[in-house]
């Protein structure tokens, strides 16, 4: 199974870049991030054209998830269970496979804006909302993936300058033990897995040239479940589609595992 992350900070915009990248990477299942339409403008046509059942929760202009499937789901849920949360930034699947049921969930976790602030404390508390849906979902679920776009940059390795960034947003150590909270209940980080190119990124900023300048963080993620990690063949990001015209900011994370 080919599975994948991206935000592409506006379907609209990048509905023909999404639909080539599946084609030419044989995606078997995407979770796309920051969609920005709302449902009834969500284009599942053009995913059925090509073989892809569509799952998504929209809002406009901001937020917005979705997955994309070669398989058809038994299970979908929107956000957090018995909550109607306002902005639109999880949800998840569950497909059939010759191992077992697999369940996927999509996020798009907070930025936070600035350390301190409103938003700050909104992201705090949506991981812990998280951290308590991921714990019970395990439980019920041996293979499980989580993909999406954290707004956390784990480790000094996943920041273009540790020291200049140290404790800001996307970096403090509030940030990061929320993220290692995730891992600690039993999750895999994909990417780190494998060796790795140094100053691998999924983020750059479309601003002062960042991308040419490789200034980035890595804050896409694809964490895995203890029952996948030996069945996990590679992980890697696509930087290629950050150097498109008219660039989402994010580039694709992709992992393959065997499900056979």
């Amino acid at each position: 199974m080919n599975i994948a992350t991206w935000n592409v900070n506006s379907l609209k915009v990048r509905l023909e870049q999404v639909l080539s990248f599946l084609d030419k990477n044989n995606i078997d299942v995407l979770c796309l991030q920051e969609t920005k339409i709302t449902d009834d403008k969500f284009p599942y046509e053009s995913f059925n054209d090509i073989g892809y059942n569509s799952y998504w929760l929209g809002q406009k202009t901001f937020n917005g998830v979705a997955i994309v499937s070669k398989y058809k789901s038994i299970k979908t849920l929107y956000n957090f269970p018995d909550e109607d949360e306002e902005q639109k930034r999880l949800i998840s699947i569950t497909l059939p496979s010759k191992i077992g049921n697999i369940c996927v969930i999509c996020v798009y976790c907070p930025n936070g804006q600035t350390i301190g602030s409103e938003k700050y404390e909104y992201k705090i508390q949506w991981f812990k909302k998280l951290e308590k849906t991921l714990k019970n979902k395990l439980i019920k679920n041996n293979h499980l993936i989580v993909l999406g776009d954290y707004n956390i940059a784990p480790n000094d390795d996943d920041v273009y300058n540790a020291k200049l960034c140290k404790n800001q947003i996307l970096t403090s150590e509030i940030e990061r033990k929320l993220f290692n909270n995730l891992i600690g209940l039993g999750l895999f980080d994909a990417f780190r897995l494998f060796k790795q190119p140094k100053c691998s990124y999924s983020w750059w900023d479309y601003r002062k040239s960042s991308f040419k300048r490789n200034i980035g963080f890595r804050i896409d993620h694809v964490l895995i479940s203890c029952s996948l990690k030996e069945r996990c063949q590679i992980c890697v990001i696509d930087k290629s589609l950050r150097g498109l015209e008219r660039p989402s900011d994010h580039a694709p994370v992709i992992a393959t595992l065997n499900t056979l």
